[in-house]
């Protein structure tokens, strides 16, 4: 299907930002590079889902007009914290709504989980520039969310690593040049492990991550690869590519960030080191470019990198995503809502690691799967994948 970046040109104004889930991993990346930067950028809402205190001082360092929490029972402690600050306080569902709503230029969508889609759609509707690192958006509502980003003229320039590295290589003026996109994975922290050992995995073995600074959630999906799998969907909904076309290759030392091959064989590469301020920098300037804090790449230092295939029966997540990719319709929400149970269920040591995939893949067996035309119908599928997923265990 592909989202083609639209023609737009730098302003020398300050670009007006909100950040929908401030005080993440994303999040907090983002505020140190506006931070660092406060000349060329000014803060309309921040919101954050619990954490009022760092999502106050956040608000005070960047003078932000908007701070919301979306538990309504922190609305008092945010107000509290933002007393005199001039940053107006608000809190639930609805005052995250408004802060999407409101008139920035350019969005972070990095609220984690399906909450995050809502909000994000919201900010699409009034036309946004929208940097996507929340992968539910296009994983449990593709074709629902590039339809309404066509039709309200908003773009899209994604944020995770592996997709930003693709469409800053990717030639959509001859996109029926291109023969493969290859995503690249780190393989995460069980990449050498027997099934007999990940049985015994902790969360706090799992969440340790090799390479890359993420939440717990995150941190759980790249050690089982479901964030692969999930980025596999993504990919098909941001390139005009079908889903034979997108490879996977495990690549642990997460310098080579992902891969284009065209036609006439050559294959472009987008490097970097492994920290996440590099590609939320390139959404942030886009279409021009700014001053990041990254380290440097020294490939001297890096002397090998080294390619092999996921190993597809001790990570089935990548064959779960395909299969879901392949049935349509509302399949990858099932996945996803799945995955997003299980995964809490393991962080609170009530399942073990490999009984993840093995509700997801019951509940993608055992729950119909229903055309998506509405958020209403995204909404309803994820409903019903979540109370499934819920009783499996």
């Amino acid at each position: 299907m592909g989202v083609s970046p639209t023609s737009v040109q730098p302003v020398a104004d300050p670009k007006s930002v909100t950040i929908l889930g401030s005080t993440g991993s994303i999040g907090c990346n983002t505020v140190d590079l506006l931070e660092r930067n406060p000349e060329n950028y000014k803060v309309e809402a921040l919101t954050a889902n619990s954490n009022v205190e760092l999502l106050a001082a956040q608000a005070r360092n960047l003078s932000a007009k908007f701070a919301v929490v979306a538990d309504p029972g922190r609305y008092g402690a945010l107000k509290d914290l933002l007393s005199g600050s001039g940053v107006e306080a608000a809190a639930g569902p609805a005052a995250v709504a408004e802060a999407a709503d409101r008139p920035a230029e350019w969005v972070m969508a990095s609220i984690v989980g399906a909450a995050g889609l809502a909000p994000t759609l919201q900010a699409v509707r009034r036309g946004a520039t929208i940097g996507l690192a929340n992968k539910e958006c296009l994983v449990s509502a593709g074709d629902v969310f590039v339809k309404e980003l066509r039709g309200n003229g908003a773009s899209l320039v994604p944020v995770d690593s592996e997709h930003s590295a693709i469409f800053q290589v990717f030639d959509f003026e001859q996109a029926d040049k291109v023969r493969t996109v290859t995503l690249t994975a780190s393989g995460g922290p069980f990449r050498e492990r027997s099934l007999e050992d990940m049985a015994e995995v902790t969360p706090a073995e799992a969440v340790a991550h090799p390479n890359w600074d993420m939440g717990a959630k995150i941190s759980i999906d790249s050690a089982t690869m479901m964030n692969k799998g999930l980025e596999l969907i993504e990919a098909f909904h941001l390139f005009p590519v079908v889903e034979d076309q997108i490879d996977i290759l495990v690549h642990p030392q997460s310098v080579v960030h992902s891969m284009v091959e065209y036609v006439d064989g050559s294959v472009l590469a987008q490097m970097g080191t492994p920290d996440m301020r590099t590609p939320i920098a390139y959404a942030l300037a886009w279409p021009d470019r700014m001053e990041a804090p990254s380290p440097r790449l020294d490939l001297r230092e890096v002397a090998t990198l080294t390619f092999e295939d996921p190993d597809q029966k001790r990570f089935p997540a990548l064959r779960l995503a395909r299969e879901a990719l392949q049935r349509g319709r509302g399949a990858p929400t099932l996945l996803n809502a799945a995955n997003e149970v299980a995964v809490d269920l393991f962080l609170r040591e009530k399942i073990g690691f490999l009984d993840i995939m093995r509700i997801v893949e019951d509940t993608m067996d055992r729950v119909p799967v229903r055309n998506l035309n509405s958020l209403e119908d995204v909404i309803e599928a994820d409903t019903e994948a979540r109370r499934h997923a819920a009783m499996v265990c």
